[in-house]
């Protein structure tokens, strides 16, 4: 009798699997319409929107769905918040407030911009002036901490704004969110600014710096602060160290010429500091900032920095494989132009792919068709204008049966 009662059993929890995996692969258009609007909102949808998506789903049109689901306020305010605010500080953490840096990747994001300008444009959003915030600062970060405290619907009250006007610096040198006072207060605090470089790379390329190690680079671009011989031992400088700095130097050259300063103990109160043409640094007697010359006399023969001149190395060797769009020279001076170099990369559109796809699907890719989705998405995403909406329908639609 204890057998057969086991076996039933065992039966039934057989039955009650397969019935759920069932379940699961033939989900229908309304589960599916909830998914969709839960994972590019972060709430449920109401009674008519529901429907209205699932008729959609029903359809065959499950992209109308989507955009329908992204007009709601908490696809920008909660979601794209998500999605661009670990890149604004070092530790990667998506709950820092909102702030220069991630209002204007949602503001370039609803206006259905080309989203290569991350790195490139004079743009910065902010709350509409009809909102009675405290104004936009270059030197502290209250007029965000109040559209974030009061739940400002970043869809309708988000506009552009001139970067150099704001932060007081020339058009050229704007490059987007590196730029940003956030970046800036990030990225160019103390140190040698290559964390502008490595941190963009990390976010915006999805790559550190360890896996572009190439010691087949030309090391005749590293700084003087990098000893040939660490701890005595020129064969760490040959087969570790040149290996990243080779390529990252000459490419953190380009912000030779910026800089964060603040007052206070832990730099809340700073800004942006950039060296404008007919101008030097005291200590320097040129544009360029002291922290490209610390700790000179580790390789007095080592590279000395004299402008914003960058160049691209890794079109050459291993690093390739990022997708270098040949139509651009490689090379070029300051911040801006940079921009570009990275933007137009292979590796910038599968990142952000690869990002939204994380976001909407609530993990990272695994499966071969995962792989493909990314792949799909990335082609898409540039031939449709770099549109990173676009890709958030792509992603979201592809998880909704999940």
């Amino acid at each position: 009798m204890q057998s057969n009662i086991k076996l039933l059993a065992t039966r039934l929890l057989t039955v009650a699997v397969a019935a759920g995996f069932s379940g699961m692969l033939a989900a229908g258009p309304l589960e599916q319409a909830t998914r969709l609007h839960d994972r590019l909102t972060g709430v449920p949808a109401d009674a008519a929107t529901l429907q209205q998506m699932a008729d959609l789903i029903g359809q065959g049109n499950a992209q109308a769905a989507a955009e329908l689901a992204m007009q709601h306020p908490d696809f920008y305010r909660t979601t794209l918040k998500l999605f661009a605010t670990p890149a604004t500080n070092r530790d990667q953490d998506i709950f820092e407030p909102l702030n220069d840096y991630s209002a204007t990747i949602i503001g370039l994001v609803r206006d259905n911009a080309d989203f290569r300008q991350i790195l490139q444009t004079d743009v910065l959003y902010v709350g509409a002036d009809s909102l009675g915030l405290p104004p936009y600062a270059a030197d502290n970060n209250a007029h965000y901490l109040a559209l974030d405290q009061q739940g400002i619907d970043l869809q309708q009250h988000l506009e552009p704004r001139s970067q150099s006007s704001l932060l007081g610096i020339p058009f050229e040198a704007s490059a987007g969110v590196m730029t940003s006072r956030a970046g800036a207060k990030a990225f160019f605090y103390l140190g040698t600014n290559r964390a502008m470089l490595r941190f963009t790379l990390m976010s915006q390329l999805c790559t550190d710096l360890e896996p572009l190690k190439d010691t087949s680079t030309p090391a005749d671009r590293i700084r003087q602060d990098v000893s040939r011989s660490p701890g005595g031992d020129s064969r760490i400088f040959h087969n570790r160290c040149i290996g990243c700095h080779a390529g990252m130097d000459p490419l953190a050259q380009a912000f030779a010429y910026y800089d964060y300063q603040f007052s206070d103990e832990n730099g809340d109160n700073g800004r942006l500091f950039y060296q404008q043409s007919g101008t030097s640094n005291s200590q320097t007697g040129s544009r360029v900032q002291p922290k490209y010359h610390i700790n000179a006399g580790n390789f007095p023969f080592g590279y000395k920095t004299e402008n914003d001149h960058w160049q691209n190395y890794w079109r050459e060797g291993r690093n390739q494989a990022l997708g270098w769009d040949s139509s651009l020279p490689g090379e070029g001076y300051g911040a801006k132009s940079l921009g570009q170099e990275l933007a137009h990369s292979v590796a910038f559109a599968q990142c952000q792919v690869k990002k939204a796809f994380q976001t909407t699907c609530l993990r990272p890719p695994e499966t071969l068709a995962d792989v493909n989705l990314i792949q799909q998405s990335s082609e898409r995403f540039s031939q449709s204008g770099y549109n990173l909406k676009q890709v958030f329908a792509d992603t979201a639609t592809y998880c909704m049966g999940e």
